[in-house]
């Protein structure tokens, strides 16, 4: 079982800035990728970032320039930092992990997710 706890989110005005954090815990091996998507209502869930264990980061066109996505590997932490946020990015945000267990599979889990809400 692997257990992931987010923090971060909330009303923001639009142009702000809003941090989330995911912290990953259980019967982890090790962490491949680390992500994060996001759900706004009436659409599909959708990638925004996502890591690899060496630091190589994939953003969503979208959002390319003003978010930032960071890890901890010591800390099994991924971190999300939203700049210039725009109405366009209300939705729930969800942190993803990819990781081995400790019979080595391959296996995901999922943040229960937090809201984002840009509005003035």
């Amino acid at each position: 079982q692997v257990q992931l706890v987010e923090s971060g989110g909330g009303l923001v005005q639009p142009g702000g800035s809003l941090g989330l954090s995911c912290a990953a815990s259980g019967s982890i091996f090790s962490i491949n990728a680390m992500g994060w998507y996001r759900q706004a209502p009436g659409k599909e869930r959708e990638l925004v970032a996502d890591i690899t264990g060496v630091g190589d980061a994939n953003y969503a066109d979208s959002v390319k320039g003003r978010f930032t996505i960071s890890r901890d590997n010591a800390k099994n932490t991924v971190s999300l930092q939203m700049n210039s946020l725009k109405p366009e990015d209300t939705a729930v945000y969800y942190c993803n992990v990819i990781y081995r267990d400790y019979e080595r599979n391959i296996l995901a889990a999922w943040g229960q997710g937090t809201l984002v809400t840009v509005s003035s």
